[in-house]
């Protein structure tokens, strides 16, 4: 028998589809893991609703449980509370930046600002001479950016 913990650690294996440097677990899509006896249900959330990911984060999820040999579980998708870019681990923002993708500001952060909008570093050059060129990039969850200094274009992760 795997105590919940072990099996979050276990599902350190399944990587979000679009961003394969970072777990769900990192990403803050895997919000629970319950074990009862020889029940597991794994809970998760979408980065938001209708996020095409998910059915292949499930997917992922199964195959991962399947392979450790447990076979009585559940995987079920949570759509309250809505997630957050706030429930991205520190080891996660550091993994999206060392991918090229701008981590997303905590909303902290921005609630200091008091509705502005933080300054969105380059991930390539860290320059803040950045400039937004459209809301959607790569995936609905993401905003093109491009960067006034090392002229590249780049993802911020949409804070939600």
């Amino acid at each position: 028998m795997r105590t919940a913990e072990e099996i979050q650690v276990l599902l350190e294996q399944v990587k979000d589809p679009e961003i394969p440097v970072i777990s769900i677990r990192e990403l803050g899509v895997l919000r629970e893991v319950k074990v009862e006896g020889d029940a597991v249900e794994v809970v998760i959330t979408p980065t938001y609703s209708g996020c095409p990911a998910m059915d292949a984060m499930q997917e992922d999820v199964e195959q991962v449980l399947r392979k450790a040999g447990i076979a009585n579980f559940t995987v079920k998708q949570v759509l309250s509370p809505a997630w957050s870019t706030d429930w991205i681990s520190e080891s996660g923002r550091q993994k999206l930046l060392d991918y090229g993708i701008a981590p997303p500001p905590h909303t902290s952060d921005i609630r200091a600002l008091k509705g502005g909008v933080p300054e969105t570093a380059c991930p390539q050059c860290g320059s803040t001479d950045t400039e937004l060129v459209s809301h959607f990039g790569s995936t609905a969850c993401k905003a093109l950016y491009k960067c006034n200094a090392c002229k590249e274009p780049f993802d911020l992760f949409k804070c939600l």
